[in-house]
């Protein structure tokens, strides 16, 4: 008798998984209050190529030629302390490393060119030049490190391009490590934004270099080229400029602003005071017309589903992971979620069983969508508890049908 009811219950359930249900909206409670008729279009600026990202969601907001590949230029040494960063890390190499500086990155080398100042025979702690490269964009310093992590530029460089192709950078390709010309050293405004955005969510301690205004070393007080970290009005925190002939002025900025954090990339301007006002006008727009939300905690229930089978009557949905979206500021109040239920709930269920989809919807149209899954377990009830809901849903199956 057991083993026969067993048998016709496998069988019903079986069946009833191919079912879909309905969907259905369920109106998300935010803090928003103003809502605006209108986002007005983003400022039209003269670089070649600029992008304005959100940091936390990685939506685009604003862009410009954002996959056009243009020179870099010191813009390089962003992904040359990522490396860096990235080796300290794996313990391949510390900090506190005292490096010999070659003749290859002796200053000497570099005239005209932004320098840490650096002499060949002398040794240099490698956290020094970890400063070197980012606030005095040392071009010694940026082959010194490359140096002591790969034996050579181009073994270093190999190591960039990995980096790069692994963060999906793929319009990006290095062949030094301080930026100076060459013919395939290339980027992109998005893959600036992409590096950019790794730096702080990788490296964070690492990141708060990029903040500091000065730095001394051999005698020699070196400044910072981000002028944005000394403008008032902006909650500027990094990251890098970059300069060539060929490449123009360039920067990369990112700054917050209440709750949300934007990332601004601008490259090829025709002066430094023109780099700075640019990324100033992106950074200010994403701030006053965009915000970055939360609708949702993970763990919250946004649905409770009929369970079939089990020791308890009602499995609890949600989404497992934070969910984070950028929309038009004051725009919160539209935002709807939308449900779709792949099967009839029926026990045994995990916590985290992928039930369903959930998708985020603003003004008609899909912003995003996330696994609904279970947020409880739910173990299989006895099998007189069964056998009742067996003739139940065969019932409710006569009915719907």
């Amino acid at each position: 008798m057991t083993s026969r009811l067993a048998s016709r219950l496998t069988s019903r359930k079986s069946t009833l998984k191919t079912r879909l249900l309905a969907l259905f909206f369920v109106p998300l409670l935010l803090s928003a209050t103003t809502i605006f008729a209108i986002t007005p279009k983003p400022p039209e600026m003269s670089a070649k190529a600029y992008i304005l990202m959100d940091y936390d969601t990685g939506k685009i907001l604003v862009t410009k030629n954002g996959d056009l590949q243009v020179p870099p230029s010191s813009l390089t040494k962003m992904m040359t302390a990522y490396v860096l960063s990235d080796e300290v890390a794996k313990g391949n190499v510390s900090y506190q490393d005292k490096v010999t500086i070659s003749k290859n990155a002796w200053a000497k080398n570099f005239p005209g060119s932004s320098l840490m100042f650096i002499e060949v025979g002398t040794e240099v702690l490698l956290e020094d030049l970890k400063r070197g490269i980012v606030i005095s964009s040392g071009n010694d310093a940026s082959v010194a490190v490359a140096e002591h992590i790969a034996g050579s530029e181009q073994g270093f460089a190999e190591l960039m391009n990995h980096h790069a192709t692994r963060l999906g950078m793929n319009d990006t390709y290095f062949i030094n490590s301080n930026g100076l010309p060459e013919d395939d050293h290339l980027t992109t405004a998005r893959d600036m934004a992409i590096l950019a955005q790794a730096l702080i969510r990788d490296y964070p301690d690492d990141y708060q270099i990029y903040s500091e205004k000065e730095f001394t070393f051999n005698g020699i007080r070196q400044y910072n080229r981000n002028s944005l970290l000394w403008d008032r009005g902006m909650n500027v925190d990094g990251v890098k400029t970059g300069h060539t002939e060929a490449g123009g002025y360039s920067l990369v900025a990112s700054g917050t602003r209440d709750n949300m954090r934007l990332i601004s990339v601008v490259l090829g301007t025709n002066s430094k005071s023109a780099r700075k006002q640019q990324n100033k006008r992106l950074l200010n727009y994403g701030f006053r017309f965009f915000e970055t939300v939360q609708p949702v905690q993970p763990g919250q229930v946004l649905h409770q589903e009929k369970v079939w089978y089990g020791v308890t009557q009602k499995l609890s949905l949600g989404v497992s992971n934070s969910v984070l979206l950028t929309i038009p500021r004051g725009a919160g109040k539209k935002l709807k979620a939308n449900f779709k239920i792949e099967s009839v709930m029926e026990a045994p269920i995990k916590k985290g069983q992928v039930m369903g989809t959930v998708y985020f919807e603003l003004d008609g149209e899909e912003v995003k969508q996330l696994p609904l899954v279970a947020l409880e377990e739910i173990k299989e009830a006895g099998v007189w508890s069964r056998f009742t809901d067996y003739i139940a849903q065969t019932i409710d199956g006569w009915v719907n049908d």
